[in-house]
């Protein structure tokens, strides 16, 4: 007989987002319906086609060494790692015992173009020694790694948009293979510069709605044009429930499985048959025991692209058949932006607290639900919640599927 695998419980939340510096801020943002996104005003933006992003809501506040020596993604990162860690009440654990799961879709680029700058303009011998350091893709899970002493292991996926949620679904694995008691899971990203934003701007992702910034993110909407583009951080501290209950820790919830599978159909564009989403969500709910019909909520990947919203559709329903008639399903990418490799992470955090707290924060910006798309979306008003369980999907370039399952 086949044993039950260890269950893994979360112990500890954290995030810097732009709707606020923390997860109670961010929360009420959310439940608010407030809107992160706004027009920048760097001189660089005037050149783009695109002049609004949701940057964040408070600067990290770090020491002037931190500042110096970390690229802003891994800022953000510590910062929210710190908010978990104390959240989870700073627990006691053997260092050997401890790991780090914490992804990046792009890594370091600030720091990359910033010292690009330097090289060109000012010569090699200024480039910063910590340029490396900065700009590699493993650097938030390293900075996070050596924060806490973490030494069974720091882990950093990379998969794009899915990497928050990729990074939670490892460390699922990882405490139940029995490697580590705790992990320090999520994800962060910080890539409100020229040519990211020109980039996707090329690809015809971001939103244009220049002078309407906190419209501009219209997941489901007939109207939508693109996302905009976000930055900010969130993690998760994970545990054994053995370990949690052993040291009376509290417990937001269940981290109850996850689901991973790739379309192998484009590097860009989402296969639009939602095959490769559904073989996620079925995946999720077979890693958690669970029924589709046990499944109460949906915090939806919809970033408000006019493909992947319905590509999305068309995959939750070949996963869940007639029982996502009743399901309630948010996209908070309407207030938040997308925050790329942060984005499966930060609403990891949001589903957990969506079923805690028994209610779904309403889709932002949703005037016209697109004909296409045949959910139950929550809109204009939060709506409260029963008890069961609930998804987070997370889609990435590369074609890349992730669904994260939770119970409380």
């Amino acid at each position: 007989m086949t044993a039950s695998p260890r269950q893994v419980v979360v112990t500890g939340l954290g995030a810097t987002t732009p709707l606020g510096g923390d997860v109670p801020s961010t929360w009420e943002g959310l439940l608010s319906g407030r809107s992160g996104a706004r027009r920048l005003t760097e001189d660089w933006v005037e050149q783009l086609p695109v002049h609004i992003a949701a940057p964040l809501a408070v600067e990290p506040p770090l020491g002037r060494v931190e500042a110096r020596t970390l690229d802003r993604s891994q800022q953000m990162a510590l910062v929210a790692a710190r908010e978990a860690w104390a959240d989870a009440g700073t627990p006691d654990v053997d260092a050997e015992r401890l790991a780090v799961c914490v992804a990046s879709g792009i890594g370091g680029v600030q720091t990359l173009l910033q010292q690009h700058d330097v090289l060109r303009e000012r010569g090699p011998r200024r480039v910063s020694p910590h340029v490396v350091p900065m700009l590699m893709p493993n650097g938030p899970a390293s900075t996070v790694g050596l924060a806490f002493g973490a030494k069974a292991g720091v882990h950093a996926p990379v998969s794009a948009c899915a990497s928050g949620s990729e990074a939670i679904a490892l460390a699922l694995d990882i405490i139940r293979a029995g490697r580590a008691d705790i992990v320090i899971a999520g994800g962060t990203e910080a890539a409100i510069a020229a040519l990211p934003i020109a980039g996707f701007a090329q690809m015809q992702a971001l939103s244009r709605r220049n002078d309407a910034p906190e419209t501009a993110s219209r997941p489901f909407d007939k109207g939508r044009d693109g996302f905009v583009l976000g930055e900010g951080a969130a993690i998760v501290v994970l545990e054994s429930a053995e370990h949690a209950q052993a040291r009376g820790a509290r417990v937001h919830g269940i981290l109850a499985g996850a689901g991973i599978s790739s379309d192998a159909y484009h590097v860009a564009a989402t296969d639009p048959t939602g095959a490769g989403a559904a073989r996620a969500v079925r995946a999720a709910l077979r890693s958690a025991s669970l029924e589709a019909d046990d499944v109460i909520h949906i915090n939806a990947h919809a970033t408000s692209t006019p493909t992947g919203d319905v590509a999305e559709s068309v995959g939750l329903r070949l996963a869940l058949g007639d029982a996502l008639d009743s399901i309630a399903v948010t996209s908070t990418k309407s207030m938040t932006g997308h925050l790329l490799g942060a984005a499966g992470a930060l609403e990891a955090v949001v589903t957990l607290l969506s079923l805690r707290e028994r209610v779904v924060p309403a889709t932002r910006n949703l005037d016209a639900l697109d004909d296409e798309i045949a959910l139950d979306v929550v809109r204009i008003d939060n709506r409260k919640l029963g008890a069961g369980a609930g998804l987070s999907n997370s889609f990435g370039f590369g074609g890349h599927d992730v669904c994260l399952a939770f119970t409380v």
